[in-house]
């Protein structure tokens, strides 16, 4: 066999199957009256059912709180029980009442962090189930645009043919095999071949009407069945029902052009609403941290909130339903709006995941510089300030970025801004009671240690 042979053979036995499949589809569409929503809604939508149920069952939650606010006390707390344990072990040692052991070091149960990550993957869910039903929506809208157009086409053929003295019947058949329909070809050769088997002519323009699916065009089926019927000058009630469809294909047309407008004054609007929450992010919220809290006295409630999260949460949701708005302005119908919501939120996803989210520190890295390990008088401040260095996620130095202080087992401190070469310098007060303290500086998932041992009280003791 030469190669173009086995070349034709390869494209017949494709479009053998192609032609089977499609067989096979038609008879499982009649025989269940399967709906094409059943396969780009229903499906998608079980789906992202089951990974929210997964995301669920394997332990991520939703939260809008600061969960590593408690992960960071847990760590001080133990880093400070430690540190307690070490001097006093070495105070022993030096004093010889005990002999120091090194212990092997008992292996410790790994907790695993909390999977607060749930809103992610709803969002993730969110878009698998709603993307193939707008990319059908919008496939079959563009579909149904060319089918009216083209029949609009049809019904000025067929009147031409008609003043040339052919009935509507022969009319119709005549156009299905000689002339380019366009979109609507397949449908009216289905039309002719059911006039060539016997159906009346009324039978077979309403199985067409049925088969192209559009209120306009049924409506103009009507028209020529009725006027087919009736009798008199068909040929021009066909002309100027042709007429009167492109009229209003081409208002319709205008219309929505007029309407795009608020497809942009949406989408601006969603990007204005990402740029507010990030201008809040990373300069009032911070300020108000710093100095509003401390002012209110110390707002621990407040501290909890993670803003970024709930600014997140908000934009999606203005993204989802404001997407839905749009398709309702603009086409008349919600379900167009889905590819509107589909683009904001995965176009505000990606915003908040870079700008907003970030914004709440987890892209920082905060390191002691100087100051760690010296002694001091209770209740008063430290000979020396205590230095730490603010880094972003490359390295670079961050000037404005609020850090959170904390002293422990007690003491005054507050949380500061960095400084323009991104090092923030604080000089804590210790309580009175001698013994070790712990400084914690602390922005997002980072935080660094400083110690300071009390030899005495201010009174002189």
């Amino acid at each position: 066999m030469t190669s173009p042979d086995l070349k034709g053979f390869k494209a017949l036995n494709i479009e053998k199957y192609r032609l089977i499949t499609k067989r096979y589809a038609q008879v499982l569409t009649v025989r269940y009256n399967v709906k094409r929503e059943y396969i780009t809604l229903g499906i998608p939508v079980f789906l992202a059912i089951c990974i929210v149920l997964a995301g669920v069952l394997t332990g991520h939650t939703l939260t809008t709180k600061d969960t590593s606010q408690s992960t960071e006390a847990d760590s001080k707390k133990d880093a400070y029980q430690q540190l307690l344990e070490d001097m006093a072990t070495e105070e022993a040692a030096k004093n010889g009442n005990v002999t120091p052991i090194e212990e092997p070091v008992a292996a410790e149960d790994v907790k695993d962090e909390a999977k607060d990550d749930l809103d992610h993957i709803m969002i993730y869910a969110v878009l698998i189930a709603i993307i193939p039903y707008s990319l059908d929506s919008y496939i079959q809208k563009k579909l149904l645009n060319r089918r009216e157009v083209a029949f609009s086409e049809f019904l000025y053929k067929l009147s031409e043919l008609m003043r040339g003295g052919i009935d509507p019947v022969k009319g119709v058949v005549t156009l299905s095999r000689t002339t380019d329909l366009g979109a609507i070809a397949p449908n009216v050769q289905e039309a002719a071949s059911a006039m060539l088997l016997g159906s009346s002519f009324e039978d077979a323009m309403h199985r067409m009407a049925r088969s192209i699916n559009s209120k306009l065009v049924s409506k103009y089926i009507n028209i020529v069945v009725q006027a087919a019927y009736t009798g008199g000058n068909v040929a021009d009630l066909l002309f100027r029902t042709s007429e009167d469809m492109r009229t209003v294909i081409a208002i319709e047309k205008d219309k929505e052009a007029n309407l795009k407008q608020y497809i942009v004054i949406f989408y601006l609007a969603q990007g204005i609403i990402v740029a507010l929450a990030y201008i809040l992010s990373t300069s009032l919220l911070p300020l108000i941290q710093g100095v509003g809290l401390e002012m209110l006295g110390g707002g621990n409630g407040l501290s909890e909130i993670n803003f970024e999260r709930g600014f997140f949460h908000m934009i999606i949701l203005n993204a989802l339903f404001g997407g839905l708005i749009v398709g309702m302005i603009t086409e008349g119908e919600i379900k167009h709006g889905m590819k509107h919501s589909a683009v904001l939120i995965a176009l505000s996803y990606v915003a908040c995941v870079t700008l907003i989210l970030s914004a709440g520190g987890g892209m920082y890295t905060i390191k002691l510089v100087s100051g760690d390990g010296q002694q001091a008088l209770g209740g008063l401040p430290i000979q020396d300030p205590l230095v730490f260095n603010v880094t972003d996620f490359s390295g670079k130095q961050t000037p404005g970025v609020y850090v959170e202080m904390t002293i422990s087992p007690s003491g005054i401190i507050s949380g500061v801004m960095s400084g323009e070469n991104g090092t923030v310098s604080v000089t804590p007060t210790p309580g009175e009671t001698p013994g070790n303290y712990t400084v914690t500086a602390t922005k997002g998932k980072s935080s660094a240690i400083a110690t300071i041992e009390v030899v005495g009280g201010s009174g002189g003791s």
